[in-house]
């Protein structure tokens, strides 16, 4: 009798196995399309790294990865009727889209639309956190929230009639960057206050990493192209702690990011 139910369940495990590697195989073309156009549009290196995107499209995508063909596994019965089968496996679908749609949308909400200069560090700015109200205030330019990973921005210091309001926002955590009222395009003055802000980067290494940089940072100085000596590092305030934004000495702008904490 254990014989022949044994008999009877091989072929109905190997069909379910079938279905939910099927599933699993459609589940990874969704997930490679979504990432894609999370770490090619929203996340662009080293966001993926500093802003958290890599982890959070880990854990959206794993476990959507693991909920639809686990169901499909449990549910699928070759033996049920079609249309039935077929109501089951729509409703594992639609589960599984409806989890995917709300970890995109909340991938989407994290994004970082800009790099804001706030006087002597700089921001990373996501979607969720900027004071939508002020966007009609922002510069012609920058009006519009980035899709495509965060612009460079500069913000201006607030006039003494809104010096008041600007520190009890900021005491809320809507600091400079968050407010396109005071959001500046990319100029001169910014890159004047990087260099003023900026620490040199030998100097730096010689405090903070007992003199010699580490594997991680003498990547992200090689990525620069620039020599240690020409290269200053601003502190970053982003998800991920402990890393700076490179500044060329000579123009004030940006050239990378590295592992090394500046405040």
């Amino acid at each position: 009798m254990a014989g022949s139910s044994l008999y009877v369940m091989i072929p109905v495990l190997r069909a379910r196995v079938r279905a939910a590697l099927i599933h699993l195989g459609f589940s990874a073309v969704v997930a490679i399309s979504a990432a894609a156009a999370v770490f090619l549009l929203w996340y662009p290196w080293p966001y993926t790294e500093i802003s958290g995107g890599a982890q959070l499209f880990l854990l959206v995508t794993g476990v959507d990865l693991v909920m639809g063909p686990l169901i499909t596994f449990v549910i699928f019965d070759a033996r049920k009727r079609r249309s039935e089968l077929g109501r089951d496996l729509l409703l594992v679908v639609l589960l599984q889209l409806g989890g995917l749609a709300y970890g995109a949308y909340t991938m989407y909400e994290a994004r970082p639309v800009v790099l804001a200069l706030e006087r002597d560090r700089f921001r990373v700015v996501i979607a969720a956190t900027v004071q939508t109200a002020e966007l009609s205030r922002a510069p012609t330019a920058l009006k519009d929230l980035s899709l495509t990973g965060p612009r460079l921005i500069g913000t201006r210091q607030p006039e003494a009639s809104d010096r008041a309001d600007a520190v009890l926002l900021a005491m809320a955590g809507a600091d400079l960057g968050m407010r396109p009222r005071y959001w500046t395009e990319w100029d001169s003055a910014s890159r004047a206050q990087t260099l003023k802000a900026g620490f040199r980067l030998e100097i730096l290494i010689k405090e903070r990493a007992g003199g010699k940089p580490g594997s991680e940072l003498s990547a992200a100085i090689a990525r620069t192209g620039l020599p240690m000596n020409q290269l200053r590092a601003v502190p970053l305030l982003a998800r991920r702690d402990g890393w700076s934004v490179l500044v060329d000495e000579k123009t004030g702008d940006p050239v990378g990011f590295a592992p090394i904490d500046s405040f």
